[in-house]
C-alpha cells in the first residue's frame, strides 16, 4: 500500500514585524522534514502564510499613516524574502487577510453555531484611554496572576505556561501608550469548549499526537478541570474580518489564523488542479503542524475542537520545539543578540545556520542554545573542514581524466556509508537532527582518514601513480556524494553544487546507494567559504540599537564589546594577565617545528583529571599520539576530525598513561578557558607553520 500523502505547516508569522533568528528555529526544522520526507519519495506539500489581523496590525498602521492592507502586504513580501534567503521553500505562502480564509471562516463558524457551541456574553475587557482601543491581549503587559512572574503578556505567562484573560494581570500597563488601562465592558462571542472534553482528552491522551511530555502537561493544567470558554471576538475598532452574524464584532486573530492553513492549501489546490476536500478531508492526508511551545494551547486544544465540529482532518501530529537563546540568554537588541534574518543575510551563509540548528534540534521541546563561539568553531570543523575538504582536495587532481571507469577497491567504505542511510533516515524522520548529524560527520571522519592514508598530493607528484591518484580520488568523490545526499535536507545548495561537480544531480536518498564511475567532473570551484569571527562581529554591532551621538562616546566607555553575548574583542586583559615573554631570535623561533595535524581519533582518560587522549595525523602515515590537557574545555567528540597545530618535534614525555609524542597548542587561562589554534581552509595536515 503507498503511504499517505503528507500536508505540512508552520506556525503563521505575525505581521508586525520582522523575521529574526529565534522565529527562524521553527521554520528550519520544518523546511528539513518536508526536504527529507520529499527527498524519499513521499508528496509532501508545505504550507504557511501571514498571520494579518488584530490591533497590533491596526495600530501600527496607523502610525505609518496607511491602509493595514498596504502594510501587510510589505511586511508579507519581506518575510518572503527572508524565508527565501535561508532556502526556506514553501509550496504556497498566503495571508490570512485573503478571500479564501474568509470563506472558510464563515463556514467553520456555522458549523459551530449550529453546533450550539457559541453563547455570548459580557466581557470587561482593558481599554486604552490614550490611544482610543480596546487592549489585544499582545499590548497589555504586567505580573502573571499564577506564578507572579513580572512583564507578562495579557495571554499566557512565559514562565509557568499559565493561560488567563489580561484583566486578570496585576498591575497592568498598556504597551501601546504606557499608560494603566482601564475596565469597559463589551459584548463577545465564546466556544463552549467544555462540550469537546470527553474528545479533547481522549485526543490529546492517545500517545498518537503529541509527545508525551505535552499531554502530561495539558492533562495537568487543562484537562483535569472544566475548560474555560474561548473568546474568539473582539468589538470595532480591529483590523480583520467582521462576524457575519454579529456586526460590529471581528473574530479574534486566533480564530481566523489557524483557519489560514487550510486557506493557503486551498490556494495551493487552485494553482495545481487539486481538491481541498482530498488535503483536509481525506484518510490518504497525513496533517503535521510545527509550532513552538508558547501556543501549545491553541494548536492541541481549541484547534482540533474546532477542526472536529467543522468536520476537517484532525492532525496526526502536533510537533512542538523550544525557545532560542544565545549565548545562554534570552535575545537583547542591546546586546546585539536579537538578529533579524536579513542582518544576518549581510554578513554570513544561511547553510551556516542551517546546519548549526540541525546539530542543535532533537524530537523534544528543549530549548536550543546559538553559541557564536561554537557556532563558528562548528561549521568550520563540520562543513568546512570534514565535507567541503573531501572534494577540495581530491577533485581539482582529476579534472582532466574524470573517475575511474571501474569502481576501486575501498576497503568496504561505500558499503558502509550506503549502510548507515537506513539509521540517518531515521533520525530525520524522527526529527532527531542531532543525532543525524552525529551520524554523518562520523562517516566524513572516516573519509577524511582515507584521504590522509592514501594521500593523493603525494600521488600527483609520481608519474608512475596515476591511476592510483584517479582511483583514490574516485573513491573519495563517491563518498562526498554520499555525505552530500544525507546533508540534503540540511543543506540544498551544497547538494546542488555537489550535482554540478560530479554532472550528477542529487535526486533522492536512493542516489546515496549508487556508484558513480566513468564520468567527467567539472572544474572545481570553491564551494563553501569559512565563517569568520569578525563577521560575526558586525552582524551583532549591526543588530545594536543606534547610540544616540550625544551619549555614544559615555557609553563606548561604560560599556566596551565583551562578555558572553558577543564575540570576543582584543581587550588587552590577557596581556596584562600573562606578560610577554622575553625576546628571541629568529634562530631561536626556527627550532620550534609547527605543524598542521588532524584529529583522527580522541579518547578519555579516565584516571587522569585533565587530559585527553589524541591521535593525530600529519600527514600520510605520520601519525602520533599526544596527550593534551584540555579536558575540562572540550569532549573527545568535539575533537575529531578537527585540524590542530601542534609542536612537532618536542621530545617525547613517557607519562604513566603513555607516550606523549608532541604538544597541540592552544590559548587560554586554562581549565575551561581553553582554545584549541584554529587552522584556516586550505592548509593540510603535514603543512608546518610558519
Amino acid at each position: 500500500m503507498s503511504k499517505p500523502k503528507i500536508l505540512v505547516t508552520a506556525a503563521l508569522p505575525y505581521a508586525n514585524g520582522h523575521i529574526h533568528l529565534g522565529h527562524l528555529v521553527e521554520y528550519l526544522q520544518t523546511d528539513i522534514w518536508v526536504r527529507f520526507q520529499k527527498l524519499t519519495g513521499r508528496r509532501c506539500i508545505y504550507i504557511c502564510a501571514d498571520d494579518t489581523h488584530g490591533t497590533a496590525i491596526m495600530i501600527r498602521a496607523r502610525q505609518e499613516g496607511r491602509p493595514e492592507e498596504e502594510w501587510i502586504a510589505e511586511m508579507q513580501a519581506a518575510h518572503e524574502r527572508d524565508f527565501a534567503g535561508f532556502d526556506i521553500a514553501f509550496d504556497n505562502y498566503g495571508s490570512t487577510n485573503s478571500a479564501e480564509n474568509k470563506i472558510l471562516c464563515d463556514g467553520i463558524w456555522g458549523s459551530l453555531r449550529q453546533s450550539g457551541l457559541i453563547v455570548e456574553d459580557d466581557v470587561e475587557q482593558l481599554f486604552d484611554t490614550v490611544a482610543g482601543t480596546f487592549l489585544a491581549d499582545r499590548f497589555v503587559k504586567g505580573t502573571c496572576p499564577n506564578c507572579k512572574a513580572v512583564d507578562q503578556y495579557g495571554d499566557n505567562c512565559s514562565a509557568c505556561g499559565a493561560t488567563y484573560a489580561p484583566t486578570d494581570l496585576i498591575d497592568p500597563v498598556s504597551t501601546l501608550s504606557g499608560s494603566t488601562p482601564v475596565k469597559k465592558t463589551a459584548k463577545h462571542l465564546f466556544v463552549q469548549l467544555e462540550q469537546l472534553h470527553e474528545f479533547l482528552d481522549s485526543w490529546t491522551q492517545s500517545g498518537e499526537h503529541l509527545q508525551s511530555e505535552v499531554a502530561n502537561y495539558l492533562k495537568g493544567h487543562f484537562l483535569g478541570k472544566p475548560l474555560r470558554d474561548w473568546d474568539v471576538s473582539r468589538p470595532a475598532p480591529y483590523f480583520g474580518f467582521e462576524i457575519p452574524d454579529s456586526p460590529g464584532n471581528y473574530w479574534y486573530v486566533w480564530f481566523d489564523a489557524p483557519i489560514g492553513y487550510i486557506a493557503s492549501t486551498w490556494q495551493w489546490c487552485q494553482k495545481n488542479g487539486e481538491s481541498l476536500d482530498d488535503w483536509w478531508k481525506s484518510d490518504d492526508t497525513e496533517i503535521h503542524h510545527f509550532i513552538g511551545k508558547d501556543i501549545t494551547y491553541f494548536h492541541t486544544l481549541f484547534w482540533p475542537g474546532v477542526l472536529k465540529t467543522a468536520g476537517y482532518s484532525l492532525p496526526k501530529f502536533v510537533h512542538i520545539h523550544g525557545f532560542l537563546t544565545v549565548d545562554g540568554e534570552k535575545m537583547s537588541k542591546s546586546k546585539g543578540t536579537q538578529i533579524s534574518a536579513s542582518t544576518y543575510l549581510k554578513h554570513l551563509d544561511p547553510a551556516f545556520l542551517r546546519y548549526y540548528y540541525a546539530s542543535k534540534l532533537g524530537p523534544r521541546l528543549d530549548d536550543i542554545d546559538l553559541n557564536l563561539t561554537e557556532f563558528a568553531n562548528k561549521v568550520n570543523s563540520d562543513l568546512i573542514g570534514k565535507v567541503i575538504n573531501l572534494a577540495s582536495r581530491t577533485a581539482r587532481f582529476i579534472e582532466s581524466v574524470g573517475l575511474s571507469k571501474a569502481y576501486p577497491e575501498d576497503g568496504g567504505l561505500f558499503r558502509e556509508f550506503a549502510d548507515s542511510g537506513e539509521k540517518i533516515a531515521q533520525a530525520y524522520d524522527q526529527l532527531d537532527y542531532a543525532r543525524a548529524t552525529r551520524l554523518i560527520m562520523e562517516l566524513a571522519d572516516k573519509a577524511n582518514a582515507y584521504v590522509e592514508n592514501n594521500a593523493p598530493w603525494a600521488l600527483k607528484k609520481d608519474p608512475e601513480r596515476q591511476q592510483e591518484l584517479q582511483d583514490v580520488c574516485t573513491v573519495v568523490l563517491n563518498l562526498f556524494r554520499q555525505l552530500c545526499v544525507y546533508l540534503t535536507p540540511i543543506l540544498p545548495r551544497l547538494s546542488v553544487q555537489c550535482g554540478e561537480l560530479l554532472q550528477s544531480p542529487i535526486q533522492s536518498w536512493s542516489d546515496s546507494q549508487t556508484q558513480l564511475v566513468g564520468s567527467p567532473i567539472a572544474k572545481f570551484q570553491h564551494l563553501m567559504q569559512r565563517l569568520l569571527p569578525e563577521k560575526v562581529q558586525m552582524m551583532i554591532e549591526e543588530s545594536k540599537p543606534e547610540v544616540p551621538a550625544e551619549t555614544a562616546g559615555a557609553e563606548q566607555v561604560a560599556a566596551p564589546v565583551s562578555g558572553p553575548t558577543s564575540v570576543p574583542t582584543d581587550s588587552g586583559d590577557a596581556l596584562a594577565a600573562e606578560p610577554l615573554a622575553p625576546t628571541c631570535t629568529i634562530e631561536d623561533f626556527a627550532k620550534v617545528d609547527l605543524r598542521v595535524a588532524r584529529v583522527i581519533k580522541a579518547e578519555e582518560v579516565p584516571e587522569a583529571r585533565k587530559l585527553i587522549k589524541l591521535t593525530v595525523s600529519l600527514g600520510g602515515d605520520n601519525v602520533r599520539t599526544v596527550f593534551a590537557g584540555i579536558k575540562a574545555a572540550y569532549t573527545p567528540e568535539q575533537l575529531i576530525g578537527r585540524l590542530v597545530v601542534i609542536v612537532a618535534n618536542l621530545q617525547p614525555r613517557q607519562m604513566k598513561f603513555g607516550l606523549s609524542e608532541g604538544m597541540v597548542t592552544a590559548a587560554g587561562a586554562g581549565g575551561t578557558e581553553v582554545f584549541l589554534l584554529g587552522v584556516d581552509s586550505g592548509a593540510v595536515p603535514g603543512h608546518r607553520v610558519h
